[in-house]
């Protein structure tokens, strides 16, 4: 299970690097008198031979290092001419490395994972704790399990940004997956996204306990909120790849009129008034309504759920080495049971209103390797 990873604040732009503090003191004001009181010296004297040269050195490191914390390099990719830039912090130029991060996570998108490395750092590498470093603020442990040279520099380090960058990648879609299916499964309740987040935070064990996002990570979940728009605006005109199906994928629509009411995509929900990813997609239906399997499988799970109630998961199989599920929410009635065969059309229960609902409809669900994809492209056209 993911070790969660608590906020390390950076440190604050406008306070000293590291020795500026140095140049800031004035000497000692008794070792000036004796060197006042020394008429007969000759020479340059200790001061300036010894003291001097050490304090420029200390001023040049210490530039240096402002410098380095408060705008971080281009990255190896898509760096030339790119000038946008977001608080000036990160440019367009690592928005490839976050499409790439998170290619196969349709949950974390690249924006989602800018917006969480600027809480984390701020897109500063350099961090007060001698435990967590980098922009994604790793432990060696965490390092160790995540971190690779992903750009081919030579070495894998948390203090590059695209190593960080990928690693970071690689926990949250690790996360996300965790977190989907317990979600699935009815254990926790919440936005994918906020649940993935809240794992890194606090651990995947403190969000099944709580069966969502538990208080602790209230507060980080917020402040990414925060940042999240702008981070969008950066990667708009580099949009996620979509999952296209093979046609032995496609599959049959699970109601004989199949209606969209509420399409896949980030929406504000009807009844919390929270924007947030609608993981399927919503059909209309009269109450009592047949609804069928989509495609000839196995029935994983068949029972009641907090915000999904009545709901029918089922596994068929792989397609092109991935797991492929489709789920069944909101019904009126279950009619089949777990470890029960099913093929393309057989009875999973009725359309109903069970769980959080404001009417009769079926959410129908297309996951691909634990992750959540447009239901739609799947669906023959004839239904």
């Amino acid at each position: 299970m993911a070790e969660g990873t608590p906020l390390v604040k950076e440190q604050d732009a406008d306070k000293p690097a590291v020795g500026e503090g140095a140049l800031s003191r004035p000497d000692h004001p008794d070792r000036a008198d004796r060197v006042d009181r020394r008429p007969r010296q000759r020479g340059p004297g200790l001061f300036t031979l010894v003291v001097m040269p050490s304090l420029v050195a200390v001023a040049g490191v210490s530039t240096f290092l402002a410098l380095r914390s408060d705008h971080l390099s281009p990255g190896p990719s898509g760096g030339a001419g790119v000038t946008e830039t977001v608080g000036g912090k990160v440019n367009g130029s690592y928005v490839p490395w976050l499409r790439k991060a998170t290619r196969d996570c349709p949950v974390v998108t690249p924006a989602v994972l800018a917006a969480q490395i600027d809480q984390l750092s701020g897109w500063n590498d350099d961090t007060p704790s001698v435990s967590r470093q980098g922009i994604a603020r790793f432990t060696d442990a965490q390092w160790k399990k995540w971190g690779r040279d992903d750009n081919g520099s030579g070495r894998s380090s948390p203090r590059d940004p695209v190593d960080a960058i990928m690693a970071l990648g690689r926990q949250d879609c690790s996360l996300a997956r965790e977190v989907t299916a317990l979600r699935t499964r009815g254990t926790v309740n919440g936005d994918l996204v906020d649940l993935t987040l809240a794992a890194h935070t606090v651990g995947t064990d403190a969000v099944a306990r709580a069966g969502r996002v538990p208080a602790a990570a209230r507060d980080v979940l917020d402040e990414v909120e925060a940042r999240l728009a702008q981070y969008e605006s950066l990667v708009r005109q580099n949009p996620e790849a979509t999952e296209v199906p093979t046609a032995s994928a496609l599959m049959s629509a699970p109601l004989r009129t199949p209606t969209v009411t509420s399409a896949f995509g980030r929406r504000e929900h009807p009844l919390t008034g929270v924007t947030k990813l609608h993981t399927g997609v919503d059909f209309g239906g009269p109450q009592g309504a047949l609804v069928s399997a989509a495609r000839s499988g196995r029935v994983e799970f068949a029972g009641m759920t907090p915000a999904y109630g009545n709901r029918v998961v089922i596994h068929h199989g792989t397609i092109a080495g991935k797991r492929l599920e489709t789920t069944y929410s909101h019904l009126s009635a279950i009619q089949v049971v777990p470890g029960q065969s099913v093929s393309v059309g057989s009875p999973v229960g009725r359309v109903g209103s069970t769980g959080l609902s404001t009417g009769p409809h079926l959410h129908f669900e297309v996951l691909l390797d634990g992750q959540y994809v447009d239901p739609m492209p799947w669906l023959t056209p004839t239904g």
